[in-house]
């Protein structure tokens, strides 16, 4: 099967890279910019993946591969279709996964192919959500992908009454923290963590013409710490 890679990331590298080490497939190019696009009219794929390429794909190019177009999206489909699907589970608390889907003319909204949901916990920040997100993409796409070879797959439409998106701006927007504004604690801290990803300074706010930075560390209790605690407390 002749397939082109859309990708850019990470996760979209190992992908690439486990399907190219794949018998019975052939990567005809690697493409990471939508001025490349014409290179799938040019080869006329089977198949084409995409895994985190920033672009919206033209319908023309998504109907010239035979077998369609697969994205993997790090969502719970419908739930934060856009960007940055690992902050949101932890501010507005929806539910947190990975969808394997065909794609349409939109971001995100074609049929669904498989699914596979990641646990979240009060001390997540939003890079230890996107870690887990990543490796439940691998396992996900690795786990289906015999079924893609085989064209055994289902597809389930999307309830596009539900779920939401989520743009560049909305994720700017939950970055600035204005010094006067109210809040209450615990969705503070959900915000604090969610934008928490070292070495990038996200949450930010100014005093006196400063600019500061803020991340945040929330640590369950442990047998260990809670030992600590009680030493701690009876040494009073």
């Amino acid at each position: 099967m002749d397939v082109i890679f859309l990708g850019g990331n990470d996760i979209g590298f190992r992908i690439y890279e486990w399907l190219c080490e794949r018998d019975g497939v052939d990567v005809l190019a690697m493409l990471t910019e939508s001025d490349q696009l014409d290179l799938v009219e040019k080869h006329g794929p089977d198949l084409v993946v995409s895994v985190g390429f920033d672009h919206l794909v033209p319908q023309h190019i998504i109907e010239i591969p035979p077998r369609g177009a697969l994205n993997l999206h790090p969502s719970l489909l419908p739930h934060n279709r856009g960007k940055s699907p690992n902050v949101w589970p932890i501010v507005e608390g929806t539910p947190a996964g990975v969808t394997l889907h065909y794609m349409d003319a939109e971001f995100d909204t074609g049929d669904i192919v498989a699914q596979k949901r990641v646990a979240t916990d009060f001390s997540d920040t939003g890079k230890d959500l996107y870690e887990r997100l990543e490796d439940a993409q691998f396992e996900l796409f690795t786990e289906v992908w015999p079924d893609i070879e085989d064209g055994d797959v289902d597809r389930t439409p999307q309830d596009h009454q539900a779920g939401g998106y989520h743009s560049v701006d909305d994720f700017r927007d939950l970055c600035e923290i204005h010094p006067d504004e109210t809040v209450e604690v615990k969705d503070f801290l959900d915000r604090l963590r969610a934008l928490t990803f070292p070495p990038f300074d996200n949450a930010y706010l100014a005093i006196d013409g400063e600019q500061y930075y803020v991340d945040v560390e929330i640590r369950k209790e442990t047998e260990e710490s809670g030992e600590r605690t009680a030493g701690t407390l009876s040494s009073y």
